[in-house]
């Protein structure tokens, strides 16, 4: 076999790719698994938007190449939702980006924004893929500590202690995954301040904004933020349409354009009927908001009761779609998901995936029905 890049020597395959394939086999053991570690929405997306991506197979164009930057039509759609959901002004032309996913859009930004040997704020726990991605592109990844003493917030006096020369990107994840916790408005005012004093990219990837929270927030909506600021949204925790890959990336033109530059030479344009089915979803009522969150409320509840038949304690203050919930006490997080995999054949997700500081906790999804989850009470 021809040798692999030297890149990959420093990132291993996505824990979750890895576990649903030992999954995969238990179950083909025929081994009855309930899964509550990934949080892929198992709910219908938005009637309408499942119509018109249909009825758009047929009209003139719909199968030919699309726009890198996507439809006129959907970029506004992006602009008049922003607008009316985080009171936030963009224009639709030179400040919104639709992706493939917001998953995509780490990586674009990334790659726009880095050279080898440059250093990047990630936070500890928080999502794996900014620490891979950084590393694939052979840049530093420098763990910033969020604590549950702190809320899950960065402690800005710790970051300022830190050699931040060639620190050219911070992500930040508000609300958060995996704890659910949210930000307050003196941590946007301060985070965006850090970045102009440091010259470094703030990047907020918000794709938690409407899930069991009654106040969505966008970092844009702050003084200064278009300056230093990007933020990626996504339709897949929203809508329910995380199979679609539809995201959004806004912020200047000056980095957008950046972005685009890599964007336009790795993919050749979302499918049309896709994005037509967004622009529609983009128009959902607050009635739409309401019935989604009705039913992870009462997901919640019962994954708070499993977690209670775990011995594990959680804040019922936090929002998302997931529930942190904080293990028993000299509880190790993989000894503990790998034993109740072994005894009851419930899969959840071990705090360590996410980081050093998500030693001692585990996460539950909220993206299995009440049956499952009952059933899963019933197996503890």
């Amino acid at each position: 076999m021809i040798e692999v890049a030297k890149r990959l020597k420093h990132v291993e395959e996505y824990y979750f790719s890895k576990k649903l394939k030992e999954i995969a086999f238990l179950k083909s053991q025929g081994k009855p698994i309930i899964n509550l570690g990934v949080g892929s929405p198992d709910l219908e997306p938005p009637f309408k938007a499942t119509m018109l991506l249909k009825d758009s197979l047929d009209e003139e164009g719909a199968n030919n190449y699309q726009s890198y930057q996507g439809l006129p039509e959907l970029r506004d759609e992006i602009a008049n939702f922003y607008k009316k959901r985080y009171k936030v002004n963009l224009s639709g032309q030179t400040e919104v980006l639709p992706l493939l996913g917001s998953k995509e859009g780490i990586m674009h930004i990334s790659m726009a924004f880095l050279n080898k040997g440059d250093k990047v704020l990630v936070p500890n726990p928080g999502y794996p893929t900014y620490s891979a991605v950084t590393k694939l592109l052979e840049a530093k990844p420098i763990l910033y500590d969020l604590k549950e003493e702190n809320n899950w917030l960065p402690d800005f006096i710790a970051l300022e202690r830190l050699d931040l020369k060639k620190v050219k990107i911070m992500w930040i994840n508000y609300p958060h995954m995996p704890t659910g916790a949210n930000a307050t408005n003196k941590f946007y005012d301060e985070v965006i301040a850090f970045g102009k004093r440091h010259n470094i990219l703030i990047v907020n990837d918000n794709p938690y904004s409407f899930v069991l929270n009654n106040r969505p927030i966008s970092i844009m909506r702050y003084n200064n933020a278009k300056e230093v600021c990007l933020e990626l949204n996504s339709f897949s925790k929203t809508f329910n349409m995380a199979g679609w890959r539809v995201g959004m990336l806004v912020g200047s033109y000056e980095h957008l354009s950046a972005v685009l530059k890599v964007k336009s030479n790795i993919d050749s344009g979302m499918f049309y009927g896709i994005q037509k089915g967004a622009i529609e979803a983009l128009k959902c009522s607050d009635m739409w908001f309401v019935s989604l969150n009705s039913v992870y409320e009462q997901r919640r509840e019962l994954i708070w009761k499993l977690a209670e038949a775990l011995n594990c304690t959680y804040d019922e203050y936090t929002t998302g779609l997931f529930v942190w919930a904080k293990l028993p006490p000299h509880m190790k997080s993989e000894e503990f998901t790998d034993l109740v995999l072994k005894e009851h054949s419930v899969f959840v997700a071990p705090g360590t995936v996410f980081g050093s500081n998500g030693e001692g906790y585990v996460r539950f999804s909220l993206c299995s029905s009440e049956e499952i989850i009952k059933e899963a009470i019933a197996r503890i």
